[in-house]
């Protein structure tokens, strides 16, 4: 006997919680960009005194707001882990969500450590706190991603060029989205408001390009073509994390890695592009598949 409603279903709990990891990076890197992750005097779980501060938009309300976000988000993703453990779904999934969870509490503490005691600690409020804070929380959007899309088990219907050909369109209008808010592209000043944006869009791309590498088989379109397709899915994927990186105050951005930011950006975008043009040709036959038989059909065979 089930307690849960119909309608909460694993693969729309499993699309909830990836969505709220996703907008919960975005927070994060507006928090940060305003400066608010050092707001509420320092400390954790409280803010400035108060178990709630006041509701109006000031440092305190956004770190605040950033912490409830993430701790709704957290209890989540530990349930979807649970889940996965009850519930009749493939090895590479039930791995993927307990992995999230495992390294969940490092999110956690890092996070933590950074808005607290992160200046009496060595290295706890640095560049590489903040490299090893997004690092994980990108990991965690990608173990989610698996679950998401990985979810099915090994007899289910697989994904026809149709709905790669969504995937793709996702990945590449993701990435030109983001790409509208990245330092990368001067078009807009790269403020804490179009930092998150740049991460928001980006990270939808970043979503969309995972579905291309995990979902697209060989049963339903040639293997060559899925293989092309798998292979350029992973080259913009791996290219767009680091643009992620890249995002932030990592490095010292002017010079030589902007140019390399705006290469990988392009490298991308070019990568996701000729993905889409691969599937958008999947299900056509080859010229001389179509010239053998409109020729045989002429000859009356």
């Amino acid at each position: 006997m089930s307690y849960r409603p119909s309608w909460l279903t694993f693969g729309r709990y499993a699309a909830v919680t990836t969505a709220m990891t996703t907008i919960l990076v975005a927070l994060g890197v507006y928090t940060s960009g305003t400066g608010s992750g050092l707001a509420c005097q320092a400390q954790w779980p409280l803010c400035s005194d108060q178990l709630i501060p006041t509701l109006t938009i000031n440092p305190d309300f956004i770190e605040w707001f950033h912490r409830v976000w993430a701790m709704v988000t957290g209890f989540l993703i530990i349930g979807l882990a649970g889940w996965t453990w009850i519930d009749d779904v493939p090895r590479r999934t039930r791995i993927a969500a307990t992995l999230a969870v495992v390294i969940l509490p490092v999110q956690i503490l890092v996070g933590a450590v950074t808005v607290t005691i992160g200046g009496l600690v060595p290295g706890g409020y640095t560049v590489s706190t903040h490299a090893a804070h997004l690092i994980v929380a990108l990991l965690i959007v990608t173990l989610l991603g698996v679950v998401l899309l990985g979810r099915d088990g090994p007899g289910a219907k697989r994904d026809g060029p149709e709905r790669l050909r969504i995937a793709a369109g996702i990945g590449i209008g993701g990435i030109l989205l983001g790409a509208l808010f990245s330092r990368a592209v001067p078009l807009v000043t790269y403020s804490p408001g179009a930092q998150a944006a740049f991460y928001l869009w980006s990270l939808v791309g970043f979503l969309g390009l995972l579905a291309l590498a995990l979902r697209t088989p060989a049963t339903t379109i040639a293997d060559q073509t899925a293989r092309r397709v798998r292979t350029l899915a992973a080259v913009a994927l791996a290219a767009l994390f680091v643009t992620l990186l890249l995002g932030r105050d990592l490095v010292i951005y002017p010079g030589f890695w902007e140019g390399v930011n705006r290469l990988l950006l392009a490298v991308v975008v070019v990568a996701t592009a000729a993905a889409g043009w691969t599937l958008a040709r999947a299900d056509r036959p080859p010229e001389s598949e179509s010239g053998s038989v409109g020729g045989a059909a002429s000859r009356g065979e």
